[in-house]
C-alpha cells in the first residue's frame, strides 16, 4: 500500500480510473456508489457529470439532491476506490440510501480501503456542516457493516427497500452542525 489520499475527480486520472472501472465489470458484481455504473467511454464527459450536480444551483431535477463524487487514490495501486457523498436527504435517501455510499474496487478488498475512504467521506460530511449520517448497506454485507460500526455506526433499523432488497440502516453523530 502506498500513500493514500482522496480526490476529486480528474481527466488527468483517465488511465487508472478506467482500470478501476473494468475491475468492477469483470467480477460481475453491482457497481458502488451508483455514479460509478456509468459508462466512462467518454471520460470527459463522464467527469462532467460526476461534477454537474454537486450543489443546490446545478439541479435542474426536484427528486435529485445535491452530491459530490471522490475517488480514494493509492500511489502504487492506482484508483482503488469511489464515494459519493450526498449533501442532504430526501424521502428516497433517508429510507434506502443515506449520506455516503462507497465501494472498493473487488481486487483491492480486505486492505483496509474502506475504512480510510468511510473516515475521510465523513470528515467532508463534517465540513459540509452535518451533525450526523445515515449510511445504508445490504443487510448481508457484513463487510461494510463491520466498517459502518467501526466508525461509529449505530443501527436505527433493518427493512425493505422499494425494489426488494433487505437493508441496514446505521446513524454515525459527527458533532455540532446541521443535519
Amino acid at each position: 500500500m502506498g500513500r493514500i489520499k482522496l480526490v476529486k475527480p480528474s481527466v488527468d486520472d483517465r488511465e487508472a480510473y478506467m482500470a478501476f472501472f473494468e475491475d468492477w465489470i469483470q467480477s460481475g458484481e453491482t457497481i458502488v456508489p451508483w455514479v460509478v455504473e456509468r459508462d466512462p467511454s467518454d471520460f470527459a464527459a463522464y467527469v462532467d457529470f460526476l461534477y454537474a450536480a454537486d450543489s443546490e444551483e446545478k439541479l435542474d431535477n426536484d427528486e435529485w439532491v445535491p452530491h459530490s463524487t471522490y475517488w480514494l487514490k493509492d500511489e502504487e495501486a492506482g484508483i482503488v476506490g469511489a464515494a459519493n457523498f450526498r449533501h442532504r436527504l430526501n424521502d428516497k435517501l433517508l429510507d434506502s440510501g443515506g449520506h455516503i455510499g462507497y465501494g472498493v474496487r473487488p481486487s483491492e478488498r480486505r486492505k483496509g480501503y474502506a475504512s480510510i475512504q468511510l473516515a475521510e467521506m465523513l470528515r467532508i460530511a463534517r465540513e459540509h456542516g452535518l451533525t450526523r449520517v445515515l449510511l445504508v448497506c445490504d443487510r448481508e454485507n457484513e463487510a461494510s457493516e463491520r466498517t459502518i460500526r467501526k466508525h461509529g455506526g449505530v443501527l436505527e433499523d433493518e427493512r425493505m427497500t422499494s425494489d426488494g432488497h433487505e437493508v441496514k440502516r446505521f446513524w454515525i453523530a459527527l458533532g455540532e452542525g446541521n443535519e
